[in-house]
């Protein structure tokens, strides 16, 4: 049993829509030769069979740089770049051939070993890989020939949906061939890049050497919009790793995928950590803008509950029973962020005394004191103004100090509708507060 079993209980719950959401969707994962010759794949591979199980389709993307450097010392072979690409010969095809080869065989090994000392070991995910990558010489650079060297121009995405469907996870390895059985040498952001926009992918994650994406004031940025992902790609003191990432993360969004994480390889469980919670561990970079406050609608009733529950268990909110949300669900706003509702709250009038009362005000811990309360209780009050209402009230035993600071003014129970003081609950003893809309 953990330590701290009610932080386990909230963090699995506050999981439990996304691993909802997730199942069905395709994932592509990119990462680079460091991690295995680090030994950090072991870990990952847990990671990624967990995934597996929770019926996410996901197609691996690695990369081979550490591996070919040490086969090309190794053969007395030197290594020549041209425009930060390496130029690969007949000698250094050789090289690269081998050393990508080896090293798929070793990441099928560890995918095979299922979830070790767990119901899943053995488990049998299964692994395919195969000629899916259609590439081209990439020619001459500089004045350069880079031979070998080359660019992907096409992927089989349906031969890779078909092994998805099928079970298997989808292994893709630097190396693309050309109808004229010719092999280049590629690199894995752009095998990964197209073919997350091949596939339509959900999400497309770059595991890396830096943490995510970091502001002007070294402020690392959990999400981006891609006019802000364009306008750090001007700055001149970028580390290399988002030099390289970021572009490919720009180019996957505009194409189509819905969302790009950029997470450190350092970490043990970057990938949980970024997939399911809400702050994430790394950057994000998003298609579309995030966070959406609207009218409540039935489906929405599982997420105002898991809000309200907690609340109602401590004695903070009144008990509603699922039945009573769903016929007054039309009361009510809420408030998403990346498709989880994290705010919600109900406005219930009272035309004839032109009142209305504000009811279920409730925020996600992790996003208290950052606003959504406010827009919540904005959105509210210019509902109660278009019903001609000239005020707001709301009960509550906990947060009077909230409202007094919006302009909430303490009333006794007479000033509440009548239909209201017949219904006031005396052993709960809520303080009541009013405050007056303007025109």
């Amino acid at each position: 049993m953990t330590a701290h079993p009610a932080e386990f209980v909230n963090w699995f719950r506050f999981s439990a829509p996304y691993i909802n959401a997730f199942r069905g969707k395709t994932f592509v994962l990119a990462f680079g030769g460091e991690v295995v010759s680090d030994g950090k794949f072991v870990e990952l591979t847990h990671d990624i069979n967990l995934l597996a199980s929770l019926g996410v389709k996901i197609v691996l993307v690695h990369g081979a740089r550490p591996q070919i450097e040490s086969r090309l010392h190794e053969a007395g072979l030197e290594d020549h770049y041209v425009a930060g690409i390496r130029v690969t010969d007949a000698q250094v095809l050789q090289q690269v051939k081998e050393s990508i080869g080896r090293l798929r065989v070793e990441i099928e090994a560890l995918l095979s070993m299922g979830l070790p000392n767990s119901p899943m070991a053995n488990s049998g995910i299964r692994v395919a890989s195969g000629n899916f990558i259609t590439a081209k010489p990439m020619g001459v650079i500089s004045g350069v020939d880079l031979q070998y060297t080359g660019t992907v121009r096409k992927v089989d995405f349906q031969a890779i949906r078909t092994r998805l469907d099928g079970g298997e996870i989808v292994l893709l390895s630097p190396l693309g061939y050309s109808p004229t059985g010719e092999i280049f040498n590629l690199t894995l952001e752009e095998v990964a890049t197209h073919a997350a926009i091949a596939l339509k992918a959900d999400k497309l994650v770059f595991l890396m050497d830096e943490a995510g994406v970091r502001d002007e004031t070294g402020s690392l940025l959990r999400e981006m919009s891609i006019s802000r992902a364009q306008s750090l790609l001007l700055r001149e003191n970028l580390p290399d790793d988002i030099r390289l990432y970021l572009p490919c993360a720009l180019k996957s969004c505009r194409e189509g995928v819905n969302r790009v994480h950029l997470v450190s390889r350092h970490v043990d469980g970057a990938l949980l950590l970024e997939l399911f919670t809400h702050e994430g561990i790394g950057s994000m970079l998003t298609q579309d803008i995030l966070d959406s406050l609207r009218e409540a609608r039935i489906e929405d009733v599982g997420g105002i509950l898991a809000l309200i529950e907690p609340l109602e268990a401590e004695g903070v909110l009144v008990r509603r029973q699922r039945e009573r949300l769903e016929m007054e669900i039309g009361r009510f706003f809420v408030l998403e962020h990346d498709r989880v509702v994290i705010g919600c709250a109900a406005l219930y009038p009272y035309e004839a005394e032109k009142k209305g009362e504000i009811a279920c005000l409730v925020v996600h811990p992790e996003f208290r004191n950052s606003g959504v309360g406010d827009r919540l209780l904005s959105r509210i009050e210019d509902r109660a103004k278009s019903l001609d209402l000239g005020q707001v009230f709301v009960l509550t035993t906990r947060t009077a100090h909230w409202f007094i600071e919006r302009g909430f003014i303490e009333a006794g129970i007479d000033a509440l509708p009548e239909q209201k003081q017949l219904l006031y609950n005396y052993k709960r003893r809520s303080k009541v507060f009013m405050k007056a809309l303007s025109a």
